[in-house]
């Protein structure tokens, strides 16, 4: 039973990126990229606000009764984070103390119906 967790949860990851996404770009946003890996960590979704890099990282719960989807934004998945984003400005030639950045937060958690309801976060 463990393994059928550990396939899907893959395709439950990509599903919430998609949804928030799409959210996010209904909200003003522009897409960047998505899922930039590094040694030290990954970015779920960057995205462009005006002039701002926005940082996302997705919490996507397909049951509450878990717990709200935002609470899983520990401090060591944020120091994992900041390390990801840092590693990407300089790969991208981006001065971070130039380039105006932030960090947002989506949570989304499918209620009974199986409608999404997001959570935002800006500048976490």
């Amino acid at each position: 039973m463990q393994w059928i967790k550990q396939a899907l949860s893959p395709l439950i990851g990509q599903q919430g990126e998609r949804l928030a996404k799409r959210y996010l770009e209904k909200n003003g946003q522009s897409f960047v990229a998505q899922n930039y890996r590094c040694r030290n960590g990954e970015i779920d979704l960057i995205m462009r606000e005006q002039g701002t890099l926005v940082f996302v990282e997705v919490k996507f719960r397909s049951k509450a009764h878990y717990g709200n989807a935002v609470e899983y934004f520990h401090a060591n998945k944020r120091r994992k984070f900041e390390s990801a984003i840092a590693h990407y400005l300089h790969q991208a030639g981006l001065n971070p103390s130039i380039v105006a950045h932030r960090i947002d937060l989506v949570g989304i958690e499918l209620n009974a119906q199986g409608t999404a309801q997001y959570t935002w976060l800006q500048n976490v």
